[in-house]
């Protein structure tokens, strides 16, 4: 765990600020374009963990940048933007997460798409600046999508980046709430089309070759993913960050509220578990000290030990064979019967 503190606050957009936070002056906090920092807060009395994207770039940038959006109902998020100031420190877990630049493949003469839309341009600014500075890829490509050019975040460095490396690195902006002038190409109205980008895209490399990422909605990920294998373009070329977990009702058919003993340090409480909660969920509401992340199976920082009953796993992004046969992680567990105990790692 680190203690950072907050240097600076920029105002990125109407409703998203980016919280400057400085390295520590003996161990530095190592991080890979993509990554995110997971930042813990108190509020009212209760802790609330939540993760953030980098928005800065390893050996780009001087402080360690998280952006945060306000968001309706977001206690944490709207806490960071409206409360936090300069000078305050924030406690932070070390930095987490897949979704970044392959350091095993070889990327040269290969075009790079980012696609993103609202906050999930966090992790890929972050990525396309690693990957321009240091000469990553043939061409870096950024389809962003948003409702209106006052909810574009970071508008001003994505045209810094456009004047800077103007031939290694272009931009698409989609807005849905905006008539676009018809001299300019590089705004469209309406949502993300992929057949769009496509067509506009065609001639920068080899199209089976590009490398995708992306950071969004679940319908975002959905229609993009679909549009590219539908091209015959391998799976293995596209990478998605999954913040939003989606999970299929049908999973839950079998699931019904249920007490749950949950031991930690030595304390066992028991706790109820209602259907379409996690345990980790549960634990939390209960005011139980409770370590975790991502929320989405991708972490395994909320591993627990399964002392007796039985629980589903539902979402888990990650392998199953990353955990014992008596391992679950407590934000995709669901008990199945009312003798559950789980024991804390």
């Amino acid at each position: 765990m680190y203690t950072l503190k907050v240097v600076k606050i920029i105002q990125e957009s109407n409703d998203a600020t980016t919280l400057c936070l400085k390295q520590p002056g003996l161990k530095k906090v190592k991080y890979s374009s993509g990554q995110y920092l997971t930042l813990i807060v108190r509020i009212n009395g209760r802790k609330y963990i939540r993760p953030y994207s980098f928005s800065s770039a390893p050996g780009i940038d001087e402080f360690l940048e998280v952006t945060i959006k306000r968001v309706i109902g977001g206690v944490v998020s709207n806490h960071l933007v409206d409360v936090i100031k300069e000078g305050d420190v924030l406690e932070v877990l070390q930095p987490l997460g897949d979704f970044v630049l392959n350091p095993d493949v070889d990327l040269s003469g290969k075009h790079i798409v980012l696609w993103g839309a609202g906050s999930g341009i966090t992790p890929l600014m972050s990525i396309a600046k690693y990957a321009l500075h240091n000469k990553i890829g043939a061409h870096v490509s950024l389809v962003y999508g948003n409702r209106n050019p006052s909810a574009v975040i970071f508008k001003d460095k994505i045209e810094a980046l456009q004047e800077k490396f103007g031939d290694t690195f272009s931009a698409w902006h989609f807005h849905t709430r905006l008539t676009i002038p018809v001299n300019n190409p590089n705004i469209i109205e309406g949502r993300i089309n992929p057949n769009k980008v496509f067509s506009i895209m065609k001639n920068v490399g080899d199209f089976k070759e590009s490398l995708h990422y992306i950071c969004g909605p679940a319908g975002l990920k959905e229609s993009v993913k679909t549009s590219l294998t539908g091209l015959g373009l391998d799976e293995k070329n596209i990478f998605t960050e999954d913040f939003e977990l989606v999970r299929d009702p049908a999973d839950f058919e079998n699931i019904t509220t249920q007490m749950v003993s949950v031991e930690k340090n030595g304390v066992k409480e028991l706790v109820e578990v209602i259907k379409g909660k996690s345990i980790l969920e549960a634990g939390l509401d209960a005011n139980i000290d409770l370590d975790y992340s991502c929320q989405t199976g991708s972490c395994f920082i909320c591993k627990g030990k399964i002392l007796c009953g039985e629980v589903k796993m539902i979402g888990v992004q990650k392998p199953l064979d990353e955990l014992l046969a008596d391992e679950c992680l407590l934000c995709c567990s669901f008990p199945l019967t009312n003798d559950v105990s789980v024991l804390i790692i």
